[in-house]
């Protein structure tokens, strides 16, 4: 877990309200520093560059999906369970901030950047490989179907969930996350999860 001071805290939520309304170019010191209502050398004390800024933005969503994780995963549920708990989580801490949804899918945001592209790609690598032990495990006990390579389950429960939330965003949010997230996951267990 990041140690950020509280005022890194509120440089970060402004950041990422800032990029959710107009977009990457809105993210710049002097626009944080006025919605701020503090000066720009303010800013630079907490964070040299606005690349740490969105670093910063990686870290605490990392965080926050780490904790989200491990409370889903250390449960001693079927793999499925605990995979559907993982994901109702995360849609919950999305419903609460969606504006954390525009930022962290926007991918043409870190992909100019390899140290925000590695970044990215460490925390999908982390979570992927979470929902990949708990399908190979649930294969293994004869709870999610086997005939189905493991890597190719992982990809339609990642893949789905992704397709959800961009298509909450997109909607500009008119649609219950939460909801919508659990009748779909009804439906893909259905699918993956042996009777």
């Amino acid at each position: 877990m990041a140690d950020f001071t509280k005022r890194q805290k509120e440089i970060i939520e402004v950041s990422i309200e800032l990029i959710s309304k107009g977009g990457i170019q809105e993210l710049t010191i002097k626009h944080i520093s006025g919605e701020m209502g503090i000066s720009e050398p303010a800013i630079y004390r907490h964070f040299e560059s606005k690349l740490d800024i969105l670093l910063a933005i990686l870290t605490y969503f990392e965080d926050l999906t780490t904790y989200v994780s491990e409370k889903a995963f250390s449960m001693k549920n079927p793999a499925f369970e605990r995979i559907e708990t993982f994901f109702a989580g995360l849609m919950d801490e999305f419903s609460k901030n969606p504006s954390l949804t525009k930022v962290i899918f926007s991918e043409e945001i870190f992909q100019n950047d390899r140290r925000l592209s590695e970044k990215v790609l460490s925390i999908m690598k982390g979570h992927q490989r979470k929902i990949f032990e708990a399908v190979g495990e649930g294969q293994v006990n004869g709870q999610i179907r086997n005939e189905i390579p493991q890597k190719h389950v992982v990809i339609f429960i990642m893949g789905t969930f992704r397709l959800l939330v961009i298509r909450w965003r997109l909607s500009g949010f008119n649609f219950d996350l939460k909801q919508e997230g659990k009748e779909l996951f009804s439906s893909m267990k259905k699918l993956i999860v042996k009777e």
